[in-house]
């Protein structure tokens, strides 16, 4: 737990600054999130990362998280998604040259991986460019479901929420969560609120959101279990990978953006 504290606050001091910041260092940091992210799936998978399909698919993440302002180099009539059908044909072309030691399987997982880990922090930076207060609205909502779903499932958890895929949860921890967050969330908004929205619509928002958060984290605990490994990777002490650290992130990020524009 010490260890797990630790990273954590050291975590903090380098991730808030260059969320403060913005502009390229934002932009820059997070596509290092997202390589490493990529990384840490290849590894799992047990490919190989420095090969052809680790570059076309570190090429396709990158494409992916960044701002549409920054593709102009993508010619006109031509859009990201053009291109991402034609790494998906790469990918399934390799499965063929490699002699199926590369298989559909494998490609399936990196095209998946892509759009999962790009999209997730392409919206993050989005979130960014709203405000720094904003996006500390979305890991609020995080970090407290985070809390409380382990300080109430500790207390008063007897019902497994997944018990094939994460033991360790239970449906009254994952309430606790929800409470949580509605709570943070409302007590956060009376200092921060740039969209004005009533009490009701930040307790449905912070709701919504921690649920998907949960499904975000039992995801990726999911997949963890099917390639039989602990943790995505070992950067973070007591926290494993990044992929560990933003499963949720990768999972809100897109839904408040979703939401955002419902509602205005």
């Amino acid at each position: 737990m010490k260890t797990r504290i630790i990273t954590g606050i050291i975590g903090l001091m380098i991730f808030l600054p260059i969320v403060w910041i913005g502009s390229w260092p934002l932009i820059v940091g997070t596509l290092v999130l997202g390589l490493i992210g990529i990384s840490e799936l290849f590894n799992m998978k047990k490919l190989s990362f420095f090969s052809i399909t680790g570059l076309l698919t570190s090429i396709m993440t990158v494409l992916i998280i960044l701002p549409e302002e920054w593709l102009t180099f993508i010619p006109n009539g031509l859009s990201m998604w053009n291109l991402y059908f034609v790494y998906a044909m790469a990918l399934m072309l390799i499965t063929v040259f490699s002699g199926n030691t590369f298989t559909f399987d494998d490609a399936g997982v990196l095209l998946l991986a892509s759009l999962y880990i790009g999209t997730g922090f392409h919206y993050f930076i989005q979130t960014a460019e709203i405000g720094f207060y904003m996006v500390m609205f979305v890991m609020l909502v995080i970090w407290s479901t985070d809390i409380g779903a382990y300080a109430i499932g500790m207390k008063l958890g007897k019902n497994k929420l997944a018990p094939v895929i994460s033991p360790n949860k239970s449906i009254e921890g994952a309430v606790g969560g929800i409470i949580t967050a509605v709570i943070v969330s409302i007590i956060y908004m009376q200092f921060y609120n740039p969209f004005n929205f009533s009490i009701v619509m930040i307790m449905l928002l912070a709701g919504v959101m921690s649920v998907f958060g949960q499904l975000g984290d039992l995801i990726e605990s999911a997949y963890k279990r099917y390639f039989e490994v602990k943790d995505s990777g070992k950067l973070l002490p007591g926290h494993g990978g990044i992929l560990d650290r933003f499963d949720s992130t990768l999972f809100v990020m897109p839904l408040f953006q979703i939401i955002l524009l419902i509602v205005q």
